[in-house]
């Protein structure tokens, strides 16, 4: 088709016209049935009600008329008649009597404008009745008030008051039928009144039917013909668009047939030739030379410079280790081996992952994550690689049982069991390696200490160790219990440090029962109330049998107690080895 060989900004011109006819039609209908509509509303608001308010304003003369009409004969009959007061009576009358006239002749008038307005429909032989009706009511009215006015006078003129009140209560009988002709005239006005308004109201109500169908049409229409042209130019995107995806893919043979002379035809031709020239070129030897985490990809693409310079960042750093790995490998073939290492490296990557932490590197049986800015906020990063650490330490028992089905054994060569360090600190990150081989990594105290907190688990016996600044960040967040102050190996300056016990609130009884203990030990411990100290670790030994820090420090009360340590003691333990 013609149209689909036009530039992009011909078809968009195009469709925008198409659619500015679209609302011009709509627009000049709405204000010729709106215009419609106004004319009926004119007539209904200038003639028919003005109308009726003259009909029933010509009752109301007729009443004050009468009125006056009494007021000048109890004037005359008065025993002292003042001649200017009846004058005066009499001009009121005469007055009413022109405006009467005048209130049933401007009715009159109206109706016939009515009539006679051809640009409206109304019920013209029904207003033509009533136009009849009025002038007949009224000229027959006014021959019977002249003759009985002119009687009146006359008796009032003679002093003839007997006659005077008679002929009086036969033009109240004459108004009193005028009257009822009247009403009866409004009430067929009032009924051609709704007729007029049920007119507007119909019009009015056609007029947002129309409207809305012809709305409706034209956005059928409008979104038909763009729906028509925009065809023409989504498919060879579409088209361009697996293409590109093809190449991203690395396979390079996807050739794009040219449908269009537009501009999305010229760049599928030049695709076409980009694709070409990619077939003649080398292929990419290989894209990377290592696994890294697609966040840490991400956050390199966007700011390069972090991997060529480097930067000082404060994060959190995780080493978790299987213990019994050694005594286990020994009785595994390789095969089993890896099958054991594999399924425990994935069981133990996806709470990491989970908890936003980035996986640096497997070393052995060992896994090295962390967490930190860019990739989460500062003040998140000790919570979740806390909550990651809990997380991986109860996948602990559904590995134990899911080990020996994955070797088909029915038990393990060696039990197998946890080992988390964590550390909080500033470190260096950045690429490091050889021109051949790149890691973005994190290097710094914090590495260190994590790593000594790891395998000093298995001097206390526990699972999960974390060092003191870690622990104040994460504050109340998670259920903590202060071990020892400790010195690792390398570390002159010793520091608390903590094991993490669960989620916060998820403490059991005997666990809160083991902390409250085992705090009351170890204060009595740095204080050199051995005895007090031997007691208490043995109530949190009670509480929970078998807790390896207890045991640990009942095994140093033992040792002060044979060889007591100096003056200058401060309560901490330093170890020497890694």
């Amino acid at each position: 088709m013609p149209i689909f060989n036009q530039s992009i900004r011909r078809k968009i011109v195009g469709i925008a016209l198409g659619l500015i006819v679209l609302m011009l039609v709509t627009s000049i209908l709405s204000m010729v049935m709106s215009s419609q509509v106004g004319v009926l509303l004119d007539e209904l608001t200038n003639r028919y009600i003005p109308a009726y308010s003259h009909l029933a304003r010509a009752n109301i003369r007729s009443l004050e008329r009468a009125l006056a009409l009494r007021q000048m004969v109890m004037t005359k009959m008065e025993s002292s008649s003042d001649e200017e007061a009846y004058a005066a009576r009499l001009r009121d009358f005469e007055a009413l009597d022109r405006k009467f006239e005048e209130e049933a002749e401007t009715a009159r008038k109206l109706i016939n404008a009515i009539i006679d307005d051809t640009r409206t429909y109304s019920d013209n032989a029904a207003l033509a009745r009533l136009d009849v009706r009025i002038e007949s009511a009224v000229n027959e009215l006014r021959r019977s008030l002249d003759e009985g006015n002119a009687k009146l006078l006359k008796q009032i003129e003679a002093k003839d008051m007997v006659q005077a009140r008679a002929t009086l209560e036969q033009l109240d009988t004459l108004r009193d039928q005028f009257n009822r002709k009247i009403d009866a005239i409004r009430a067929d006005m009032l009924t051609q009144v709704f007729f007029s308004t049920s007119q507007v109201i119909s019009r009015q109500y056609q007029a947002i039917i129309v409207s809305g169908a012809v709305t409706l049409l034209a956005a059928v229409v409008g979104f038909a013909f763009a729906l028509l042209v925009s065809s023409g130019i989504t498919r060879p995107v579409r088209l361009l668009l697996a293409g590109t995806r093809e190449v991203e893919a690395g396979r390079f043979d996807k050739t794009i047939t040219v449908s269009t002379q537009d501009e999305i035809g010229e760049l599928a031709a030049a695709f076409n030739r980009m694709t070409e020239q990619l077939r003649h070129n080398e292929r990419v030897r290989e894209t990377f030379g290592r696994y890294i985490d697609p966040k840490v990809v991400q956050g390199l693409i966007d700011r390069p410079e972090v991997a060529i310079d480097g930067e000082r960042r404060l994060m959190t750093i995780m080493f978790c280790d299987m213990s019994g790995f050694t005594s286990m490998s020994e009785g595994m073939t390789p095969r089993g081996l890896v099958k054991v290492m594999n399924h425990y490296f994935t069981v133990m990557s996806a709470p990491v992952r989970n908890n936003r932490g980035i996986i640096d590197k497997y070393i052995g049986d060992a896994i090295m994550s962390y967490w930190g800015p860019p990739f989460i906020e500062e003040n998140e990063q000790t919570l979740l690689a806390g909550i990651a650490a809990i997380e991986m330490a109860d996948q602990v028992p559904a590995l134990q049982r899911q080990l020996p089905d994955l070797l088909g054994i029915r038990a393990m060569p060696a039990p197998c069991d946890l080992r988390i360090g964590i550390a909080t600190g500033e470190v260096l990150t950045g690429s490091i390696g050889s021109e051949l081989m790149m890691s973005f990594t994190v290097m710094g105290d914090a590495v260190n200490l994590a790593s000594r907190l790891e395998a000093v688990n298995k001097v206390y016996g526990t699972r999960i160790l974390i060092a003191q600044a870690t622990a104040e960040a994460i504050g109340s967040r998670l259920e903590l219990r202060e071990i020892d102050r400790l010195a690792v190996a390398g570390q002159i300056a010793p520091q608390a440090i903590f094991e993490v016990m669960a989620r916060a609130g998820a403490l059991t009884d005997a666990q809160a029962s083991l902390r409250t203990h085992y705090a009351e030990a170890l204060a009595a411990y740095r204080a050199r109330r051995f005895d007090a100290a031997r007691a208490a670790f043995n109530a949190a030994l009670e509480a929970v049998p078998g807790d390896g820090p207890s045991r640990t420090l009942l095994g140093r009360i033992a040792q002060f107690e044979a060889s007591p340590p100096g003056e200058g003691w401060d309560g901490a333990w330093r170890l020497d080895s890694k």
